[in-house]
């Protein structure tokens, strides 16, 4: 049996393989930033569940606001390949899932919320082929707090807006230029700018998908050799 190398460079994530022609059955135990997996005789490849798959976004930063769910779609950043240079996941292929509150309900947290990044979908763009995945990213907590008549320069650039986000922003700061990443409801709004005209300031989460979003598998994921 072949002996077990990982790696991850800028270029190319290497997912080292245990080849056997019975099962796919994962052979060893590893870390969450390792990628390990075996072929069979259908030429089919398991990577299993715990591996982190970089990620990379059109924009540096994503705002929500805390609580709020906007779709997303990220995209791998390396191509992932095996120790014989074939490509499994090639870089580009889109990662579709969305952004979801965390709830954080324990003594330690005083039922503070986070927001992590829920993949449901690779894309190859290539091919047009779809494959169901179960991910997602590390749960962020530190937000930012925007305060009313503040500059929004800084923040919005580069930066692609949850729509309760930018609904927070825009009736806080008077901006109301900002690109959404979806469309909020017209009761919905309503009812967070009436609430939103009595306060002073609000929290959103800032995140910055290449250092905050890699995800990491929760199941395993078969795929067919690239």
């Amino acid at each position: 049996m072949n002996s077990i190398m990982s790696w991850k460079s800028s270029t190319a994530t290497l997912i080292a393989m245990a080849i056997t022609t019975a099962t796919v059955t994962p052979l060893f135990t590893f870390s969450p930033a390792q990628a390990q997996f075996n072929v069979n005789q259908s030429r089919s490849i398991t990577i299993p569940a715990n591996v982190t798959l970089p990620v990379t976004y059109e924009k540096e930063k994503v705002i929500v606001q805390p609580g709020e769910t906007a779709p997303l779609t990220l995209r791998i950043a390396s191509d992932i390949i095996d120790n014989r240079r074939n490509i499994l996941i090639p870089r580009g292929t889109e990662i579709i899932g969305e952004l979801q509150p965390v709830n954080l309900n324990d003594s330690y947290n005083n039922n503070r919320q986070g927001v992590r990044f829920v993949a449901r979908e690779l894309a190859f763009t290539s091919s047009g082929r779809r494959q169901q995945i179960f991910a997602n990213s590390r749960t962020i907590t530190e937000i930012q707090t925007i305060s009313r008549g503040s500059s929004t320069g800084q923040i919005l650039t580069d930066a692609a807006i949850g729509a309760g986000a930018a609904t927070v922003i825009s009736l806080l700061t008077g901006n109301q230029k900002i690109e959404t990443l979806e469309t909020l409801g017209g009761a919905a709004a309503g009812a967070l700018a009436s609430v939103l005209l009595r306060k002073n300031s609000a929290d959103v989460f800032v995140l910055y998908p290449e250092n905050d979003l890699d995800i990491t598998l929760q199941s395993n994921l078969v795929l067919s050799r690239y």
